[in-house]
């Protein structure tokens, strides 16, 4: 029986991977990518030349008995998402959930995501912190920030440039104007950028200066 490999890679600066990563990457018969095109570009920087397939939130329902099959049959098989750590608000964990139901092998490297920089660098307790990664667009958005508003430990959002605004403007409401929060972009890339202050002000701040980039919300608990 083969192995599954779960190797985070870069979340924008392409030398914050690790060698045991490259070399993972270059010695498996297959990779599992959610954007092969995205992921191409890691690989040709570093000259790996290891077969890619797509695996991605759309079709990995599909596809995860053919590849729990390909493990089965001997093939050593690495899942990468386009940025960070594979499961971690990205495809991976229902691949190995039914490797660990299927008893095969799983091993996980260390490596880069978004949210231990964020919260680290915010400037907000890290002591203690929840990790609730994208909310809900629509349904049972409201439900999930008014139980949030009561939660004492830090708490770490993902969130669209698009949607920046309007996540701020909600916790202003639910949490207070004036809880302290971090917004950080671009993580590890040229423009890198972490804007501190309260959730009005941060509102405010973002409204007259639109955001690109992916971003890391990161709110104090509540005293």
């Amino acid at each position: 029986m083969g192995k599954l490999y779960l190797v985070p890679t870069p979340i924008g600066n392409l030398k914050d991977i690790t060698f045991r990563a490259i070399e993972t990457l270059g010695s498996v018969d297959l990779i599992l990518a959610e954007d092969t095109r995205q992921t191409k570009k890691l690989l040709n920087h570093y000259n790996i030349t290891t077969p890619l397939q797509s695996h991605h939130m759309f079709n990995e329902h599909k596809s995860v008995e053919s590849v729990c099959s390909k493990i089965q049959s001997g093939l050593t098989v690495a899942l990468v998402s386009d940025a960070g750590t594979p499961g971690i608000s990205d495809p991976g964990f229902l691949l190995v959930r039914t490797c660990v139901e299927k008893e095969i092998p799983v091993e996980t490297l260390p490596g880069p995501t978004a949210l231990i920089p964020a919260l680290v660098n915010s400037g907000i307790p890290c002591d203690r912190f929840c990790f609730e990664g994208f909310l809900p667009p629509k349904k049972g958005r409201n439900k999930r920030i008014t139980a949030l508003a009561e939660e004492t430990r830090t708490i770490i959002f993902y969130e669209s440039p698009y949607r920046l605004v309007r996540t701020l403007e909600e916790l202003a409401v639910y949490f207070g104007p004036d809880r302290v929060a971090c917004v950080s972009r671009e993580l590890s890339k040229v423009f890198e950028e972490n804007i501190r202050g309260n959730l009005a002000f941060l509102s405010e701040y973002y409204t007259n200066k639109p955001p690109k980039g992916e971003i890391v919300i990161v709110v104090s608990g509540k005293n």
